[in-house]
Formats: structure tokens, C-alpha cells, sequence
């Protein structure tokens, strides 16, 4: 399948005047378009952000998320005629052989964090940080690659404003977790191609009992992006399970510190006490 320059090459000439001017800047400016909003992109080319998502049905795209991902995905990996997401990373891995190792992961890595964080939205950022505090109860869940980052981000969460839940799957009783929501709930959600059945059931059930969802995962369009009250999107190219994992760790950083570093009373008394019960015990205290 032709890849959006190749797209826009062929069918240029079809594409009205305003269309055009659009496919020009993303032509001449792929970094730049690779993290801008719609709306930003058609002020940009001096058009409108109705003529972007225009545009992008014109070359066959869902819309202009689409779009876009496949662009992010071109800057950050080169094309492979693979198209297995393990199989791309074996070969990519083999290429290596001859190469610092050490200096093209930092790199790529480094690449990753910095599309992941640079598109944020801070209003949604901050209203995600202020959900995280004002909220009675919280619970995480991520299943397969995303249980990590959901177990440390439940830890990272108990510390700095507590009352925090981890679900865990079969070993937890689900019907008693859910009994427990309400609208003063904020459920953390974090999930990636293949996403887990498990985890969207969960979030369902969640917001029928009017809690609120913040979803971390790779695509607006994915099943917990078109759940979620705020998105968070991580930039990384497939396997994102392998390869999202450090922009998924500095992403759920960025939260944690934000949260850390507020004014908020509860939030700097609850890092007092958990400081104060950690001096007060210590299996290596002596006796």
C-alpha cells in the first residue's frame, strides 16, 4: 500500500486548491506536521482544519489521526518490507551487529520520549494531574506488556496521594473492586495493540458507574481511546509493546511529578507521612 507521500504524489492533481496547500506543508514539513493538531496543520498551510480532515479522506485515510500516525511512524523508524512488528525488530536488531548498540538505542529512545511528550496537550495534562489528586479513590489496570507500568503507577500513586488500587486480573475479585466506584472514582487505563478485551470490559462497567477515565495507549481511535475522558497517546513504532515501553514510563513520570510537585495540602502531607513511615520502620533496623 502506497505510504502518504506517494498517496499525495498520485493524486495531487485531484486534490481541490486549498487540499493542495495542505498537502504541500505536509510534504515539505513532516517533523512539524508529525505532532501538530488539526487545527494547528491548517493554520499553518493557511487553510482550515475542515480542508485537513478533508484531505485526509481524499487519500484514503479514517481521518487525519491516521494520518498522522503513519507520518510519526515514517520519522521514527525507516520502512521495512516486513510487515510482522517482532519480525521488524529482529531485522532491525541484526543491522546492528556493526554499530553502537548502546548510542542507537539512547537515541531512538530519546526520540520516542520526545514525540510522546512534545504532543501533549497541557490542558488535558493538567486537568489529568488534578483528577489524580481531588479524586477519592483511584484504580490502575494494564494487562500483558502495559502491567508493568500499571504496577509501578500504582506504587508511584499510593505514595503521593494514596488510596490507590491495582487490579490485577483473575486474582482479583472484580465484582467487589466495581462496588466500590462511583463518580468520585478516576480509573487509570493503559493498554496496547493487542488490546486486552479484559481491560475494556473493566472500563466499561467503570463508566456506567460514572467514573472517570484517563486512558494511556497508542491511538485516539483504539478501543480505550474512544472510552477514555482524557487520552494519553504514546509515539512509537511497532512493536509498541517492546518499543513504547520508555515513552510510557517518562509519560507516567511527567504525571507522578506533576502531582508531586503541586500545592495541594493532602498531596504534601501524604509524602510527609509515607517519608516518616519509612524513617519509623525498617527490616534492617536493628533491635
Amino acid at each position: 500500500m502506497d505510504n502518504y507521500n506517494e498517496r499525495i504524489r498520485k493524486q495531487f492533481n485531484e486534490l481541490t486548491k486549498r487540499q493542495k496547500l495542505v498537502a504541500k506543508y505536509i510534504v515539505d514539513f513532516p517533523k512539524e506536521v508529525a505532532f501538530q493538531t488539526s487545527k494547528q496543520l491548517g493554520i499553518a498551510s493557511e487553510t482550515s482544519d475542515t480542508t485537513v480532515i478533508r484531505l485526509s479522506y481524499a487519500l484514503g485515510y479514517s481521518g487525519f489521526s491516521e494520518l498522522q500516525k503513519e507520518i510519526q511512524a515514517t520519522l521514527l523508524e525507516d520502512a521495512s518490507p516486513i510487515s510482522d512488528p517482532i519480525e521488524v525488530l529482529r531485522s532491525s536488531s541484526k543491522s546492528l551487529k556493526d554499530t553502537n548498540l548502546i548510542q542507537h538505542v539512547i537515541e531512538k529512545d530519546s526520540s520516542y520520549i520526545r514525540a510522546t511528550l512534545e504532543q501533549l496537550d497541557y490542558t488535558q495534562y493538567k486537568k489529568a494531574v488534578d483528577l489524580l489528586i481531588s479524586s477519592e479513590k483511584r484504580i490502575v489496570i494494564g494487562f500483558r506488556s502495559s502491567y508493568g507500568p500499571a504496577n509501578w503507577l500504582s506504587f508511584s500513586l499510593n505514595i503521593v496521594v494514596g488510596n490507590t488500587f491495582l487490579y490485577r486480573g483473575e486474582i482479583e475479585d472484580s465484582n467487589y473492586l466495581l462496588s466500590l466506584v462511583d463518580e468520585k472514582t478516576l480509573l487509570v487505563a493503559i493498554s496496547f495493540p493487542r488490546y486486552s478485551k479484559e481491560t475494556n470490559a473493566f472500563v466499561k462497567a467503570a463508566k456506567k458507574k460514572g467514573a472517570q477515565v484517563i486512558g494511556i495507549t497508542d491511538d485516539e481511535l483504539s478501543p480505550l481511546g474512544l472510552l477514555s475522558d482524557i487520552m494519553f497517546k504514546v509515539v512509537a513504532p511497532p512493536p509498541i509493546s517492546l518499543k513504547g515501553t520508555t515513552p510510557t514510563f517518562a509519560l507516567l513520570n511527567l504525571l507522578i511529578t506533576g502531582i508531586a510537585a503541586s500545592d495541594e495540602i493532602k498531596v504534601q502531607k501524604r509524602m510527609e507521612d509515607y517519608d516518616q513511615t519509612s524513617d519509623d520502620f525498617s527490616p534492617f533496623t536493628n533491635q
